[in-house]
């Protein structure tokens, strides 16, 4: 109950539809969609766990996908309904990412996983909400799971904010590794490479891809939301053209991990 508390206090007080519309979340967003448009085809279904207030299930709805979408949340939901169009190919349930009791097993040809485990603070949770996502997952299909990454959190927050000093920061640093805290109180649980690569052993996976979904956008925000299109459809081609670059994604805000479910 203290997750549910921690989500609620936060979204009930954050305009989360607002999120993927500015230019710095936009980045986030046409990166995400662009992987997820090189796995789709006609007739696919698709599922998104964790749809927030719909930005990505609106979108591919929109583009003629039947989506099916779960969201904890019921500010999101209301958001998520509001905006839907009248025959609009989606639907929305309340349900949980480590428990989708409601979902039968190898329904869908995507699945997004793109906000629970931003919000996941034990290996068991995350664990479960990879395992449902797969179980819910067609053999060969593809999920497209979301992290929030350490390393941007340090730079940000502990050192371009000048909170390295502040006593409530400096009690969340594991001073030997800077790893960050990561608990309900904190909201956003923290990942590094290796961590996600230890959530995914044991899973009948193959991985497709590993993207730096935003990059350096968060660091240079007003640049970019100042750019004109002309320029930041420049700035697009060159973010796609870097990242999935090992030497880059690292300091990415978010991360997307690709892979396909093994086929029978």
């Amino acid at each position: 109950m203290e997750r549910i508390e921690a989500l609620r206090g936060y979204y009930e007080t954050h305009n989360e539809d607002e999120r993927l519309q500015k230019k710095r979340g936009l980045v986030e967003f046409f990166t995400t969609v662009h992987y997820v448009e090189r796995y789709l085809r006609p007739g696919m279904r698709i599922l998104e766990i964790g749809a927030g207030t719909g930005r990505y299930s609106h979108y591919f709805a929109r583009n003629g996908y039947a989506v099916d979408a779960i969201e904890l949340m019921e500010c999101n939901i209301d958001v998520f309904r509001k905006n839907t169009l009248p025959h609009e190919p989606v639907s929305v349930m309340q349900g949980d990412a480590i428990r989708l009791d409601a979902v039968a097993s190898e329904q869908y040809d995507i699945t997004l996983l793109l906000g629970p485990m931003y919000h996941l603070y034990t290996e068991e949770d995350q664990r479960a909400a990879l395992r449902e996502a797969i179980r819910v997952t067609k053999p060969g299909g593809v999920v497209f799971v979301a992290y929030c990454l350490n390393e941007a959190t340090a730079y940000q927050f502990l050192f371009m904010k000048g909170n390295i000093k502040d006593e409530s920061y400096r009690q969340k640093i594991d001073f030997n590794t800077f790893k960050l805290s990561s608990e309900p109180q904190e909201v956003f649980c923290m990942h590094r490479k290796e961590e996600i690569d230890r959530l995914m052993q044991g899973f009948a996976v193959e991985r497709l891809h590993y993207v730096g979904t935003d990059m350096l956008t968060r660091y240079i925000t007003p640049y970019v939301e100042q750019m004109d299109d002309e320029v930041f459809d420049l700035y697009m081609k060159y973010h796609l053209c870097i990242c999935e670059r090992a030497d880059c994604v690292g300091l990415s805000n978010h991360a997307l991990d690709v892979f396909r479910k093994e086929p029978l």
